[in-house]
């Protein structure tokens, strides 16, 4: 281990799933290096993801107002080097950070490596096979600084202690407490509402179902299927990110999308199913620690050209419902047997 690097600053401005994504990565660094002090510069918004971590603490970067376009990411990087970092961990690759790596000249800069080019050839259907996941390519990152990191072997937070609202929310203990958040950024990511209703219809029955999601649209949505079945909350709109994760860390499983909600429930040590549209796990975006299995796949000899972008965003209008492919039963399957 390099004796000069003491401390680590850590850039992962957004989105979500890839800021929570990093939480597993640096939760090993922390267990692994324990002497090694790490900033992370992100969005306040985030701030609840690392609040577990040791030896962490949280630089916000206020990337609309103070810290916005060039001179703001030069007042930025002079406010960060009066913390006294040594090197810097660049786990976005994105032109702000770019930038800032042009303020920090001298220091170890080491970025990550997104394999654009691969994902290109696994998006043109050329060769479809597993990339190196998103984790991974974070933890390329310290190596390269000098800090190799084992993930294979990792641990988790304990479950969260409720405090009486939460409490209230998750009021029946005898139930199983089934997660699920059905929206994605795009619609060829998601599952068919109509079919999500038949998946909520069935567990409800016999277990707690606590809805996620986020955006007026989406809680209205949610608000009518928190009223149309049993035992079904809604909690969008409704808590903080802390309180949120406190619900998702006592969750006996998470069903999700290819989004944020897998990721954040999967740091927490969360089993979480995942159902996958036009994009697919071989792009590196599985949640942390699950088996395959957990992935639910569109079935690829209807929509062959899956997966037609990394992000979900570019998709051919056929394509838009290709999760429609997996049967409601085939996801209460899989959570019955996990559960």
């Amino acid at each position: 281990m390099p004796k000069k690097l003491k401390h680590i600053l850590v850039i992962r401005f957004s989105a979500m799933g890839d800021v929570a994504m990093s939480v597993p990565v640096l939760r090993a660094f922390t267990q692994q290096y324990p002497d090694v002090k790490l900033t992370i510069l992100t969005r306040a918004f985030f701030k609840p993801f690392f609040r577990d971590l040791k030896n962490v603490s949280i630089f916000e970067a206020d990337i609309k107002e103070k810290h916005k376009g060039v001179f703001g990411l030069y007042t930025l990087s002079r406010e960060l080097k009066k913390t006294n970092i040594d090197a810097v961990a660049d786990l976005h690759n994105v032109l702000r950070s770019n930038i800032l790596k042009c303020f920090f000249f001298g220091k170890q800069f080491i970025q990550i490596d997104k394999g654009r080019g691969e994902k290109k050839v696994l998006i043109s259907g050329e060769k479809f096979q597993q990339l190196k996941t998103t984790h991974q390519r974070y933890a390329d990152v310290f190596k390269t600084l000098g800090f190799p990191l084992n993930l294979s072997k990792p641990t988790f937070p304990k479950k969260s202690v409720l405090n009486q609202k939460l409490q209230l929310i998750l009021s029946n203990e005898s139930k199983k407490r089934i997660g699920i958040a059905p929206f994605a950024a795009h619609e060829g990511k998601m599952y068919p509402l109509d079919l999500m209703k038949e998946v909520i219809k069935s567990l409800s029955k016999a277990h707690n179902i606590i809805l996620l999601g986020g955006g007026t649209h989406e809680i209205d949505l949610l608000n009518g299927f928190e009223n149309e079945f049993e035992n079904t909350v809604n909690i969008a709109g409704k808590l903080s990110l802390d309180e949120e994760m406190d619900i998702i860390s006592n969750l006996d499983v998470m069903l999700s999308m290819d989004s944020g909600n897998a990721h954040i429930a999967a740091m927490l040590g969360v089993k979480v199913v995942t159902v996958w549209g036009v994009t697919h796990p071989f792009a590196g975006f599985m949640p942390f620690n699950q088996p395959d299995d957990y992935a639910l796949l569109a079935d690829r000899n209807q929509y062959p050209k899956i997966p037609t972008s990394v992000y979900g965003n570019k998709y051919p209008k056929l394509y838009k419902e290709a999760s429609r492919s997996i049967p409601p039963d085939v996801i209460v399957e899989k959570i019955m047997s996990i559960i």
